[in-house]
């Protein structure tokens, strides 16, 4: 086995700013952030938020919103890993877990529920020189408008609940990098994107999902989408209907803006975007057909368990998805919900 200690720095460098997201306390949290972030830092975050200017935007206009809407705010990591990215060799740090609080005041007019909810984050760390220089992330907003009864949007055809954690409960590395378990991770899971890029030439049986899937793989999509449980219900609950209507997606290979890494069985990708497609065919998630040109954020983990892929955890921005076609989903939330605001 060939083992090396060569990212444990990455690790190391964002532990203190987990430390003080765990129990959620701003002003330490903000000495973390600076402690942490470059000044040029810049941060690419989900639609509403987008590019923010480093720690003050990331604190002053996300988390500290956040944490006033649920002012016992915790964050909980699931998977943090690190590698090079395969394109470049640029240093990453992969963060996939959840926010959770009580939800007492309103947040980006997500009406309040009064009880304890969660939101899904991928945060993606680029580290130069013992700094972070760059933060892409995806919160899943979406998931607290559905826990808030408020959801405005076509209903998910994948099941909706918190996603877990890995199930082998060893998402957080505190153990030295494997680095040739972490060539096979990364070649399988480029294998098998290559093989989803075949739809076009060859179909669904060009893909040969069964050469890269476990027959018990879960697929952990964004709320919205839902998770498919095996390759069936991947296919069916996500697959299907997003090739129907874009089968002209392109991903990072294409457009060159893909970071793809692995640490152990894991395998993580960021991009901003990830993919540029056209909305033909079918429509998508209750979106008409009407030939939109649209770019889609979606930043990815998996794990590898006996050389096939176990557990996928996805994000996918489909607020942004929205906006680019001219739907302003918030608009539409206040509208769903108005009653609940009626003067007395």
């Amino acid at each position: 086995m060939s083992v090396s200690d060569t990212n444990a720095p990455g690790r190391a460098l964002i532990a203190p700013l987990r430390r003080a997201m765990a129990d959620f306390e701003p002003d330490s949290v903000r000495k973390a952030l600076d402690l942490l972030f470059h000044p040029q830092a810049v941060v690419h975050l989900a639609t509403p938020f987008e590019d923010l200017p480093g720690a003050d935007g990331f604190f002053g206009s996300a988390l500290q919103p956040l944490h006033e809407a649920l002012p016992d705010l915790e964050r909980r990591d699931t998977i943090v890993m690190t590698g090079p990215a395969a394109v470049d060799g640029s240093h990453w740090v992969g963060c996939c877990g959840y926010y959770t609080g009580t939800f007492v005041r309103p947040w980006l007019e997500i009406p309040p529920t009064g009880h304890q909810v969660a939101m899904r984050f991928h945060e993606f760390f680029r580290i130069e020189d013992g700094r972070v220089v760059e933060l892409q992330a995806l919160w899943d907003i979406p998931e607290l408008m559905l826990q808030a009864g408020a959801w405005p949007m076509a209903p998910s055809l994948g099941c909706e609940w918190q996603v877990p954690g890995p199930a082998t409960q060893d998402g957080i590395f505190d153990r030295p990098r494997d680095e040739a378990r972490s060539r096979a991770s990364l070649q399988l899971v480029t294998d098998m994107l290559l093989g989803l890029g075949k739809f076009a030439s060859g179909g669904a049986a060009a893909m040969r999902l069964g050469d890269y899937w476990h027959p018990r793989c879960n697929w952990y999509g964004p709320s919205g989408i839902g998770t498919g449980r095996g390759i069936a219900g991947f296919r069916n609950w996500h697959q299907i209907p997003f090739l129907n209507a874009m089968p002209d997606r392109k991903g990072s290979t294409a457009t060159g803006q893909g970071y793809r890494f692995a640490d152990g069985d894991y395998v993580a990708f960021t991009a901003w975007p990830g993919m540029e497609m056209t909305i033909t065919g079918d429509g998508f998630l209750g979106i008409a057909p009407a030939g939109q040109k649209v770019t889609m954020r979606s930043l990815d983990f998996w794990r590898c368990e006996n050389g096939l892929i176990r557990e996928n955890w996805v994000l996918v921005d489909l607020l942004h998805v929205y906006r680019q076609i001219g739907v302003d989903v918030f608009a539409r939330l206040r509208e769903f919900n108005k009653a609940r605001h009626r003067p007395d």
